[in-house]
């Protein structure tokens, strides 16, 4: 497994286009000057050995090395060890709502961006638990199968959008069905059953169109997985932003669509699965009170495997940093016959 250490450093490489434009600036700058003081074919006669493409050459070497050197000062490793790991704590399913009505501005910034950041939050409290994530509006899906590596569910929860499911609609008891099944079996342990808590978060405004929820909260208590519901938005509702465009959804008579959370439904989905029901507003009471009923849930172990030992690459991407300097450092800025034939950066020079 390949990771960075410290990823924060990664951003430095955002400056590379500003030092390539200050760069080109200065390149241009420098042929107008030219320019002005003559001719630049016979200024060129009066230094016939300088190459601006070799010139160019060194600078691009020089930026690959300033590139390489951002990367290394991150830390870049590959795992080179897998443990099987027992910890003790549960096993929780998300299920999002990505439903164009997620994109009301009810809670700030939007229903949907709210719920992420809520989920984030969510799995960076649970440590030792298995998480997992689908995604539904007219159909489900599983996004992320029910796993521990909490880094790449993070990385998929925030690339999440309302386009990642074509068919429109609420289905919350499609979502609910196939969180159900996402479960793995229970666990033996010394003869005994020793059955890990097991919860479904189902995020959502309410609208469900679709399904009969409450008999799918039903049967997944039946199974003694508990499911919870984190109602998004409010019950005086509000528009539904159009993707592009500076205008609300519309019905067929032109009226504004108003989507409004639909609260009672929200409760009975829970009280049919066991759960709690908790409706999200601009502070972090919604997600204190899942933390709180996931954490009274019974814990077992969790088995999962992780890396233990990393190594780092640091002497790989510092060897290639002092070739290229090493390379650019050796390259005058004399005419080469070899080099004079290259065309680097649309140069000019014959």
């Amino acid at each position: 497994m390949f990771r960075f250490a410290n990823p924060e450093y990664l951003y430095l490489l955002f400056l590379l286009p500003v030092v390539c434009v200050v760069l080109w600036y200065s390149h241009k700058r420098r042929q107008k000057l030219i320019r002005k003081i003559g001719d630049k074919s016979l200024l060129l006669q009066l230094v016939p050995d300088f190459s601006s493409t070799r010139r160019k050459l060194k600078m691009g070497l020089i930026i690959t090395a300033m590139a390489l050197t951002i990367v290394m000062i991150a830390r870049p490793q590959f795992g080179s060890k897998i443990e099987n790991v027992k910890r003790q704590g549960i096993e929780v399913i998300f299920a999002l709502d990505v439903s164009n009505s997620m994109m009301a501005e009810d809670v700030t910034p939007n229903r949907l961006e709210k719920a992420k950041r809520m989920m984030m939050q969510l799995i960076d409290a649970r440590g030792d638990d298995k998480v997992g994530l689908i995604v539904f509006a007219g159909d489900a899906y599983t996004q992320i199968p029910i796993t521990n590596d909490y880094v790449s569910a993070k990385m998929f929860m925030s690339s999440i959008n309302t386009s990642l499911v074509p068919t429109q609609g609420t289905s919350i008891g499609e979502a609910i069905d196939l969180a159900t099944k996402s479960f793995g079996g229970d666990k033996e342990d010394n003869g005994d059953k020793a059955k890990v808590g097991r919860a479904i978060v189902v995020i959502t405004d309410g609208e469900n169109h679709e399904d009969d929820a409450v008999e799918a909260a039903k049967m997944a208590a039946s199974m003694g997985i508990i499911v919870n519901v984190v109602g998004i938005g409010s019950p005086q509702g509000a528009p539904i932003p159009q993707p592009g465009l500076m205008s609300f959804k519309k019905d067929e008579h032109g009226e504004v669509v108003v989507t409004k959370l639909n609260e009672p439904m929200c409760m009975n989905i829970a009280q049919a699965g066991n759960g709690i029901y908790v409706r999200v507003d601009n502070s972090n009471n919604a997600q204190k009170v899942i933390e709180k009923a996931l954490d009274t849930m019974a814990k077992s172990d969790v088995e999962s495997k992780v890396y233990s030992e990393y190594d780092e690459q640091f002497l790989f991407f510092a060897f290639l940093i002092l070739l290229l300097l090493v390379a650019e450092l050796f390259i005058s800025e004399k005419r080469n016959k070899f080099f004079d034939n290259i065309k680097i950066f649309g140069d000019d020079k014959k």
